[in-house]
């Protein structure tokens, strides 16, 4: 018995928690917060704990926010607002 390929990944894609959820831009709604370089807490939410910028199909942030936001958060490690990476000296 063969299985038409397409519908088996389709299938199997069903299960998927992301499929049926629709990335927004957080950033283009009215009433959504600016992206300022000194709004750190705004920021830390779109880096790792390893201090990588999250990419924006994980985020669902548009293209043209994601090169502002990328931008802010260079601009506020380069000014020592961030630090590069999130070591806690809480030891």
């Amino acid at each position: 018995m063969k299985r038409n390929k397409s519908n088996y990944k389709k299938d199997e894609r069903s299960n998927s928690p992301f499929e049926n959820r629709k990335k927004f831009c957080p950033f283009s709604k009215p009433g959504s917060p600016l992206i300022d370089y000194k709004d750190i807490r705004l920021l830390s939410r779109y880096i790792t704990e390893k201090g990588k910028i999250i990419p924006s199909r994980i985020t669902g942030v548009s293209k043209k926010k994601q090169k502002e936001l990328s931008k802010a958060i260079k601009r506020a490690r380069f000014l020592s607002l961030m630090s590069y990476t999130n070591k806690s000296l809480s030891s």
